[in-house]
């Protein structure tokens, strides 16, 4: 890359997987998953990014629960995860003081071989997957977008923001929450919001915290805290929607530290690093299921791009890992690249995907309206240990 105009990057054959050609628009979570996975395979796989830094510096943690720990043991990266991260097997709840109500085990959904549920910086994880592409053999191109798309029934042309042009037997759309690529193609679902924001921030890790607390009411809906390494935490609140433009970022420290100084425990040590508003993300809660067939002939969606739900589960990573698991079997299983497979591939997943993305929302709107005697026992129980199934 770039080819010379209109120059196809290699032509389709059907019953083989060498000589496809796919491209991956958006190089997160699932993108820099099926790239390496297809890459594995022989494939010959180009991925862009619209963002130059690939997104390298971007957010302050993730909690990945064993459902996404398997993927990336698929994947290959796991040992460097696993050391770069804080792993642990419970839940606290606790009062608004601080007070312990209750500790529960979490489910094991990447089965007893792997942690219940490990955190880390996000920008360590996406670095661990930016190496494992690129060590992949993949074509990367970073600051680029695909402008244009140019079906026919064997692929796609494609023209590129720099204004090169390339063909390919697929393109995959990883392209996240607002994905062009997902109006471009016609398929008209998109986010929309919950009622829900989150404030989050990194912080050195106060002596004794070993999991992820949750302490539900006081001046959020929701104020919780995860490991995220030896030294290091990532804590977050949840309150309602705010106007954006009403809160200029120069304040974002404050406004966080205005929820948070509610908060006991070890929360006053935590506050007292909530200083920098550079370090913290404000973001609204969004839901998205595209509850039709997630391709369009020769273009297919994968992850935030075909689905989001809040991260009161901590479950949309997982979601976007095992899409890029499930997609990358099929294409490199063989068979032809037709509707038949596509559909196959939405069909494995929308079960499993519609699950947590309304179990996520239900969680997140018992805390809108007030809900004190919520069944959050009883979501859990029905929804956590689906996981455990391979998707």
């Amino acid at each position: 890359m770039p080819e010379t105009p209109d120059t196809p990057r290699a032509s389709a054959t059907a019953g083989t997987t060498s000589a496809r050609t796919v491209l991956v628009i958006g190089g997160g979570a699932a993108g820099n998953a099926v790239s390496i996975l297809l890459r594995r395979a022989g494939l010959a796989v180009d991925l862009i990014e619209a963002r130059p830094d690939w997104n390298a510096t971007t957010g302050s943690g993730i909690t990945l629960q064993g459902n996404a720990l398997r993927v990336l043991r698929e994947l290959g990266v796991w040992k460097q995860v696993e050391a770069s991260g804080f792993a642990f097997g419970s839940l606290g709840v606790t009062s608004p003081d601080g007070t312990v109500l209750h500790v529960a085990e979490d489910f094991r959904t990447g089965g007893d071989d792997l942690p219940a549920t490990l955190g880390m910086q996000r920008p360590h994880l996406q670095r661990i997957l930016i190496d494992a592409v690129r060590a992949s053999g993949a074509d990367v191109r970073l600051g680029t977008t695909a402008d244009e798309l140019e079906q026919d029934a064997h692929g796609v042309t494609v023209r590129f923001s720099d204004g090169s042009r390339a063909r390919y037997d697929l393109v995959i759309a990883a392209d996240g929450l607002n994905s062009a690529t997902r109006g471009t193609v016609g398929i008209t679902d998109s986010p929309e919001p919950t009622g829900m924001a989150i404030w989050r921030t990194p912080a050195p890790r106060p002596a004794g915290v070993s999991r992820t607390d949750l302490a539900y009411g006081g001046p959020a809906y929701i104020a919780g805290y995860c490991p995220t390494g030896e030294n290091t935490i990532y804590a977050y609140v949840v309150e309602a929607c705010r106007d954006r433009a009403s809160i200029p970022e120069r304040t974002y420290a404050d406004e966080m530290r205005r929820l948070t100084q509610g908060y006991g425990g070890v929360w006053p040590e935590i506050t007292q690093h909530i200083t920098d508003p550079a370090k913290v993300n404000y973001t609204w809660f969004h839901r998205l299921l595209v509850e039709g067939s997630w391709h369009r002939g020769r273009v297919v969606l994968v992850g935030d791009a075909a689905h989001c739900c809040p991260p009161t589960l901590a479950q949309g990573a997982a979601m976007s890992l095992e899409d890029a698991s499930v997609l990358a079997e099929l294409l490199t299983g063989g068979r032809a690249w037709d509707d038949e497979l596509f559909q196959e591939y939405h069909e494995r997943r929308m079960p499993r995907v519609r699950s947590v993305v309304e179990a996520s929302v239900q969680l997140g709107q018992w805390q809108l309206d007030g809900v004190r005697d919520a069944d959050v026992p009883g979501l859990m129980a029905r929804t956590m240990p689906l996981l455990r199934e391979l998707p």
